[in-house]
C-alpha cells in the first residue's frame, strides 16, 4: 500500500504534488474489480466540480464506472497517456495510471479520507 497516499471510500487515491495540489487516481483494488481497462474519459482542464461528482468515466471488459471527485476543487491538468495506453492504470494505478491533477478548493476535505492503513482495513471488510 502506498504511504504517502489518503484514499477515498469509492476507491479514488490522492497523492499531494505540491501545496494545494494533488494527483488523482484509482486503486488497486478498483483497477483489480474492473478488469482490463480499454478507455478512459478525462476530465475538463478547468473544469471546477464537487466532491462525490463524477471526475472521469473509466471503461473495462466488465463495465464502464464512474471515478468520483474526492474533493472540492479545480482539474488542473490531465494524464493525456491514458488516450493511447489505458492499460497504465490496470499496469501502474499509482503510477504512471494517474488521472488528473487538481487544486483543491477545501484543504479541510482531507481530513475525510482515509490513509492507507485505515483504506486496507475498509476494503478487507468488503
Amino acid at each position: 500500500m502506498q504511504d504517502n497516499f489518503l484514499f477515498s471510500r469509492e476507491h479514488v487515491w490522492v497523492k499531494p504534488r505540491e501545496e494545494g495540489v494533488l494527483v488523482v487516481g484509482i486503486s488497486s483494488f478498483a483497477q483489480d474489480q474492473l478488469g482490463e481497462i480499454l478507455f478512459v474519459e478525462l476530465p475538463t482542464i478547468g473544469k471546477e466540480l464537487k466532491q462525490g461528482t463524477v471526475l472521469s468515466i473509466v471503461e473495462s471488459v466488465k463495465s464502464a464506472s464512474e471515478v468520483y471527485m474526492p474533493l472540492d476543487g479545480k482539474v488542473l491538468e490531465v494524464n493525456t497517456e491514458l488516450g493511447d495506453s489505458p492499460e497504465y492504470v490496470n499496469q501502474d494505478p499509482f503510477g504512471n495510471g494517474w488521472i488528473a491533477v487538481i487544486g483543491i478548493s477545501n484543504p479541510n476535505q482531507l481530513n475525510q479520507l482515509l490513509d492507507s492503513k485505515t483504506y486496507q482495513e475498509f476494503i478487507d471488510s468488503l
